[in-house]
């Protein structure tokens, strides 16, 4: 286990340059599966789940090749031979649950350990097996495996019980080798879930809807590989938009893709943050300037499915609140272990209440000091180092794996804007 030894009080000034989105990369790693060939997939994150992900390709028997300096992946599942994804490694993983739609499209048979991931609360998984069992699959589940064995995969209504992102993908990825026609209804429609069917239609599957709640899949059957590039990361970006509204001199976000941020941007607006829109002339990707603000305002955040906040965000957004003038409310109606970070920002001297599960108010503007505190998931460890890096004085963030699961080499990138910041194993 490793922690983030971090100085803070510091400006920060520099460009800091947007991975590619974790979130889009994980499924799309998995629709691999979905054909044959040489897959060429561009800025892929270097990150542990995407690591994580590619292992498990690789104990399946695919032939995986990745180069972080390119962020470029070619991956080959023609190896792969059966559904049995009952090793380990699946439980290390939250986005391996991702496996079952196209091992199931690709086999009679699966079998697979339940997924890991982030301590944030109850994830059930019945959206994903209700899926699979209107497509035609038979479910069975004990203590230790999901068992899925089908026949074959017919086209039907899906009505999913929630708008899931990973329930949506495991449908779509299941649907589009079915034979006929399916539509899943209150389907998620964030980007990185816009991004897995642009793969898939790239491939050859047949989708109508990408980015609205009704999906619409006439199956095909025969995928292929292609080339393909992974959007830039949204929640890495709301990330360091936060970062350098509170310390920024100012921080440049460089490659962010504004069709995701409408709702983000528009909140620190309001909050008070001044953002320079940098346009390019080689893409459509944007350059961010941001300056540390004074006279932050108060607001109130409540997450909801995209297009509404992003969850993944929210405790980001929190230690704004810490220096925002007046009392914020942090609604989460997700995940009801998503504000354990709440009492790590109580040491460093924040005024923050946690309300109920899904409710805190937090009353700033506060001065943080520095403390020993510990990263309990992934998003929370990010906003615990924008804290570090607000407070004075010295922090230490324990189990800093958590952050290296989503942002790739943060302390390395920190570093080069001016962060005072370094890794102890």
């Amino acid at each position: 286990m490793s922690k983030f030894i971090i100085e803070g009080g510091r400006k920060l000034k520099g460009e800091i340059e947007i991975s590619g989105a974790k979130n889009a990369a994980t499924p799309i790693l998995a629709a691999t599966l979905l054909a044959d060939g040489d897959f060429v997939l561009d800025n892929i994150p270097d990150i542990l789940d995407v690591r994580r992900m590619m292992t498990i390709l690789e104990m399946l028997g695919a032939k995986v090749e990745y180069n972080s300096n390119n962020h470029r992946a070619i991956i080959n599942t023609t190896g792969v031979k059966n559904g049995q994804a009952d090793f380990k490694e699946v439980k290390r993983l939250r986005s391996s649950i991702l496996l079952m739609g196209p091992l199931l499209a690709r086999f009679k048979q699966v079998k697979m350990m339940p997924p890991g991931g982030c301590n944030i609360g109850n994830r059930p998984v019945e959206a994903h097996f209700e899926a699979m069992s209107a497509l035609g699959a038979r479910v069975k589940t004990d203590k230790d495996f999901y068992y899925l064995n089908r026949e074959r995969l017919v086209g039907s209504t899906i009505i999913l019980p929630e708008f899931s992102v990973t329930a949506t993908e495991n449908a779509l990825m299941a649907a589009v080798l079915a034979s006929g026609q399916t539509i899943i209804k209150l389907a998620a429609a964030e980007p990185h879930t816009v991004d897995l069917g642009n793969f898939l239609i790239k491939i050859g599957a047949k989708i109508i809807g990408l980015g609205t709640h009704t999906l619409t899949v006439n199956g095909v059957k025969k995928l292929s590989a292609v080339n393909y590039k992974i959007i830039p990361d949204q929640i890495e970006s709301g990330t360091f938009l936060v970062l350098g509204a509170l310390v920024g001199q100012p921080l440049i976000i460089k490659g962010a893709s504004l069709d995701q941020l409408d709702l983000i941007l528009l909140l620190l607006k309001k909050i008070g943050v001044e953002i320079q829109i940098i346009k390019s002339k080689e893409s459509n990707l944007v350059n961010l300037s941001v300056t540390a603000s004074r006279g932050l305002k108060f607001f109130n955040l409540q997450t909801l499915p995209y297009p509404g906040f992003p969850t993944d965000l929210q405790s980001v957004f929190a230690v704004l609140a810490t220096q925002a003038k007046g009392s914020s409310l942090i609604h989460d109606a997700m995940y009801e272990g998503r504000l354990k970070y709440i009492n790590e920002l109580l040491k460093m001297g924040a005024q923050a209440i946690i309300c109920d599960p899904h409710r805190a108010m937090i009353t700033g503007p506060t001065k943080l000091s520095g403390a020993k505190i510990e990263s309990f998931d992934l998003r929370s460890g990010a906003s615990l180092i924008i804290a570090a890096l607000v407070a004075s004085g010295k922090t230490i963030i324990g189990d800093a794996e958590q952050v290296d699961r989503g942002y790739e080499k943060i302390d390395e990138k920190l570093r080069m804007v001016g962060a005072e910041i370094r890794r102890l194993n």
